[in-house]
C-alpha cells in the first residue's frame, strides 16, 4: 500500500527527503504564540506600538480572520492567531478575563518606547521606573488583553547585592494595598 519512500527512516525522516532544520531559520527555541480577538487589528497595533514587522499572514477560510500570522519585534518572532469558536480552541485574554503571561521587551530607550506604545493605545499599568535588578522597567496592557513588560538594562547589579536591593525596594513600597 505504501511505497518505500513513504516509510520513515530510523531518524524519523522520510527516505529521499532532505534534512530540514528542526528549528526554522529566524526562530528561537521559545517563541510566543498569542491568541487575540481581532488578529488583523492586533498586527497593525503591534506595528504602530512596538515597531513590529509583519513576516507572514494566512487568512482563515472566510478570507477575513487571521488563522496564523508571524511578526517580528526587533530580533524576536511572535506568532499570532485569531481566537476560534470551537470546543477546546485557544482563547484570547479578553475571553479569559486576563492573561497569565507577560511578554517582555528589551528596548534601547524604555521611556520613548513606552510613550510610543501608550500613544498607540496601550494602557500603562506601571510607568517606567528604575528597578532594583538593574533595568528601567514598566508594564503595559495592549487593547487585546496581553500584558507587556518593557525595559532598558541600565546597570549590572552584582548578585550579592540583589537581596539587599530587593529588601529596600519592597520596604519602600509599604504594604502595596495588601
Amino acid at each position: 500500500m505504501f511505497g518505500r519512500a513513504a516509510l520513515p527512516t530510523i531518524d524519523g525522516r522520510r527516505e529521499g527527503m532532505s534534512k530540514v532544520n528542526p528549528i526554522p531559520e529566524g526562530f528561537s527555541t521559545v517563541t510566543p504564540h498569542i491568541v487575540v480577538k481581532g488578529a488583523a487589528q492586533a498586527i497593525e497595533f503591534y506595528k504602530k506600538a512596538f515597531g513590529a514587522e509583519e513576516i507572514y499572514r494566512m487568512n482563515g477560510p472566510d478570507g477575513q480572520s487571521v488563522m496564523h500570522a508571524e511578526i517580528r519585534i526587533g530580533n524576536s518572532p511572535i506568532m499570532i492567531a485569531e481566537e476560534w469558536p470551537m470546543p477546546n480552541g485557544p482563547k484570547a485574554p479578553t475571553t479569559l478575563g486576563g492573561s497569565a503571561v507577560t511578554i517582555h521587551l528589551y528596548v534601547p530607550d524604555v521611556d520613548a518606547s513606552f510613550k510610543r506604545a501608550t500613544d498607540a493605545g496601550a494602557t500603562a499599568t506601571m510607568p517606567p521606573m528604575d528597578a532594583f535588578w538593574g533595568d528601567r522597567y514598566g508594564k503595559l496592557k495592549d487593547p487585546f488583553g496581553h500584558d507587556w513588560g518593557m525595559a532598558t538594562h541600565i546597570e549590572d547589579v552584582p548578585p550579592e547585592e540583589m537581596p539587599a536591593r530587593m529588601q529596600k525596594a519592597f520596604a519602600n513600597m509599604g504594604d502595596c494595598g495588601q
